[in-house]
């Protein structure tokens, strides 16, 4: 529980963007869950609100008048300078919750204004140093870029994800059916479809595990393509490497199709080079699927042994003889899934609940 002192205090919580099956989103409600059971008056305020969240989330300009003994949690991921001069402009005290911000290269030939909000984001991570109280992360690695920028004394404090939850949710009946005639084996990517996660790459290393290694594997790429352009890259690579039979891009999904695919994938695949938690991971896991990943970012603090890991560095080539190791091996199948049962243990919802409001008490 929140020191006696914590409770009946507003710890309001501010995100840029809410959107639904959104992270950080999901996170902020996690939180204001935990805060409420707590005692303390919790809304969430965004500057751009999905229509399906209003109610839920409320505007950034109706955050109520300022009370200095206040709090307001900030979930840290992207730049936004109405928000930060917000931020500025408030009385009450600041913590920075990190989930990190992508390197803006990837993204600067696809869509040149969001790679500029990724740059903006870092300069406005200086601008905010001295006015936050208390700097938070949520993984080691999320810590250390902080640190890079003169944060002192960051704390982490993981992600509040229950992965677990999913599996008591029914399959979508209709994608159950068409997956059951889908022969062979599957791997399954799941996540954002941007630039630093490089499901193109991934594509270009499927081609070559399908023409070489596996012919009948299949490769379900399930998340949203954010950027259009780089939506038809992807399409682009499908159709260019004859992947139109086995290459499926699903967006967006019911929770009902995701655990359909959950549940048909053979393993989970994740080529990206820039993570700064990774949550589809804790869910693979959660459903005891072996992971193949590379090691970049967050990815090694988030999986430690419970995966395959290439090499920052290798390519499509190392990639496809991987997903063809991981599809074939079954001792390092079965070693993988029970690693991953192991692992999972160590994110435990209530864990991170209480690491959270360790945290948070230090204001008190």
């Amino acid at each position: 529980m929140l020191l006696a002192s914590m409770q009946a205090r507003q710890i309001h919580q501010v995100v840029v963007t809410a959107s639904p099956g959104d992270a950080i989103t999901n996170a902020a409600f996690e939180t204001r869950t935990l805060l409420r059971r707590d005692g303390a008056a919790s809304d969430i305020y965004a500057r751009f609100i999905d229509p399906t969240l209003a109610g839920e989330v409320l505007p950034l300009g109706s955050f109520p008048s300022g009370r200095p003994d206040g709090v307001i949690l900030y979930h840290a991921s992207i730049g936004q300078s109405e928000v930060t001069r917000f931020l500025m402009e408030r009385p009450e005290r600041l913590v920075m919750l990190y989930h990190n911000m992508s390197p803006a290269a990837p993204f600067a030939p696809y869509d040149p204004g969001f790679a500029a909000l990724l740059e903006q984001g870092r300069r406005e991570l200086d601008q905010l140093r001295d006015r936050v109280t208390l700097p938070l992360a949520v993984s080691c690695f999320n810590a250390s870029d902080l640190e890079s920028h003169g944060y002192r004394d960051v704390k982490v404090a993981p992600l509040i994800v229950d992965p677990r939850r999913l599996l008591s949710v029914t399959p979508h009946a209709e994608t159950v059916r068409w997956q059951a005639e889908v022969p062979g084996p599957v791997l399954l990517f799941v996540g954002q479809l941007l630039p630093h996660k490089q499901p193109h790459v991934l594509l270009q290393a499927f081609h070559a595990l399908c023409t070489y290694l596996l012919p009948d594997a299949h490769l379900f790429l399930v998340g949203a393509p954010r950027l259009p352009r780089y939506k038809e890259v992807l399409q682009f690579f499908i159709e260019e490497l004859n992947l139109t039979h086995a290459g499926i891009i699903k967006s967006p999904v019911s929770e009902a199709e995701l655990v359909a695919y959950y549940r048909r994938a053979d393993a989970f695949v994740t080529l990206s080079e820039h993570e700064g938690f990774c949550v589809p991971l804790l869910e693979a896991m959660a459903f005891e699927k072996p992971i193949l990943a590379r090691a970049c970012g967050a990815i090694p603090g988030t999986l430690e042994d419970a995966g395959l890991m290439i090499g920052p560095d290798d390519g499509a080539l190392v990639a496809a003889e991987a997903m063809c190791e991981i599809l074939s091996n079954d001792p390092l199948r079965t070693a993988l899934v029970e690693r991953g049962r192991v692992r999972l243990r160590h994110f435990h919802p209530d864990n991170a609940r209480a690491i959270l409001l360790d945290h948070l008490s230090t204001l008190a």
